[in-house]
């Protein structure tokens, strides 16, 4: 099998250039083509010789690969469906808002964190995505160079693959890469805190957690993570670092009717936060299948997002799109329809 030059640094870019008695230049002029003019084609490289493409191409294959389904919702959302080898298809979502376009990425095939609301959780885990398979995502889709930014919160645990998520991460952000700025990314996680604490030591994205219930107990019944790693110790590490600046935090919430969506909670995860320069995003939960809880009404949303707010707490209530085309938060499921 041919090495994928997609998700290869600079030097690496380079390095394979010369393994095919080329000059390094060559490997320069393939990043310019690959992240900055985001071709998916050896023919749309013009400024490579012939002869050149054709030693590459003994050795390498370019690793994009078009969508093999798409789906457009009435709001504007668009998801799209990529093959990920062996049989396991997964998902990313281009959300528009304005003069904005936001690609929800998926980092692995599945996910092994088994949160009971996510359809993504439901599957199971059937592997990490490469380098590669991760920023084919922001190729593959229609018009790539509309992308405004990414969240890292399709289907997968990032910090579970954060090797290849980092390394994307770097070439998004480099100077011969992609050129984007830190600001433009976000990567969420439910908290896996040995990994963690690499990402805020290395990257300077922003961040997203996945809180959902302030009572350990409880959260402990929908995500199985919060055994292993307490949202408590969570975010005793995160007010560790600097969240005044560029790089901001959020915690996501989805609402689940009588279950955490009282004062109780909303007084619970005031105490929790309490000092922490950061937003809460609530989220209505859309129905998925063998989960016993409904979302909360608009009415007890807003009561929450008030007290919150009241208390110091930044709080909004985040739109639900593209719930028509299984596309909303905790609907991706990668499934191919033939």
């Amino acid at each position: 099998m041919k090495e994928k030059l997609l998700g290869k640094t600079l030097e690496e870019l380079k390095e394979a250039a010369t393994a095919c008695g080329l000059k390094s230049f060559v490997g320069k002029q393939l990043a310019e083509w690959l992240y900055a003019k985001r071709v998916s084609s050896w023919d749309s490289m013009t400024n490579i010789g012939k002869a050149a493409k054709g030693m590459l191409q003994e050795k390498y294959e370019l690793g994009t690969s078009p969508a093999c389904g798409k789906a457009e919702s009435n709001d504007g959302t668009v998801k799209y469906l990529f093959e990920a080898g062996e049989g396991r298809y997964v998902e990313a979502v281009v959300i528009p808002d304005d003069d904005r376009r936001t690609l929800c990425v998926s980092s692995q095939a599945g996910c092994r964190m088994g949160c009971k609301f996510c359809m993504t959780g439901r599957q199971g885990w059937h592997g990490n995505l490469d380098t590669a398979q991760i920023l084919n995502q922001f190729l593959s889709v229609d018009e790539p160079e509309s992308l405004t930014g990414t969240v890292f919160m399709g289907m997968g645990e990032p910090l579970d693959n954060y090797d290849n998520v980092s390394r994307a991460i770097r070439i998004l952000t480099a100077d011969w890469g992609f050129g984007w700025s830190p600001k433009r990314i976000t990567v969420s996680t439910i908290g896996v805190l040995p990994v963690l604490r690499r990402y805020l030591e290395e990257e300077h994205c922003h961040l997203a957690v996945s809180l959902h219930d302030p009572f350990p107990e409880e959260r402990a019944g929908i995500m199985p993570s919060q055994k292993a790693w307490s949202i408590t110790e969570t975010i005793r590490l995160i007010r560790k670092y600097d969240f005044s600046g560029q790089r901001r935090v959020s915690f996501e919430y989805t609402m689940f009717s009588g279950f955490n969506d009282d004062s109780l909670h909303a007084d619970a995860l005031i105490r929790l936060l309490k000092g922490l320069e950061c937003r809460v995003n609530l989220i209505r939960f859309h129905k998925i299948p063998d989960f016993p809880y409904e979302s909360s009404s608009a009415d007890v949303m807003e009561a929450f997002r008030k007290r919150l707010n009241d208390n110091g707490i930044l709080c909004t209530i985040r739109s639900s799109r593209g719930e028509d085309i299984l596309a909303a938060c905790g609907m991706l499921a990668g499934k191919h329809s033939s």
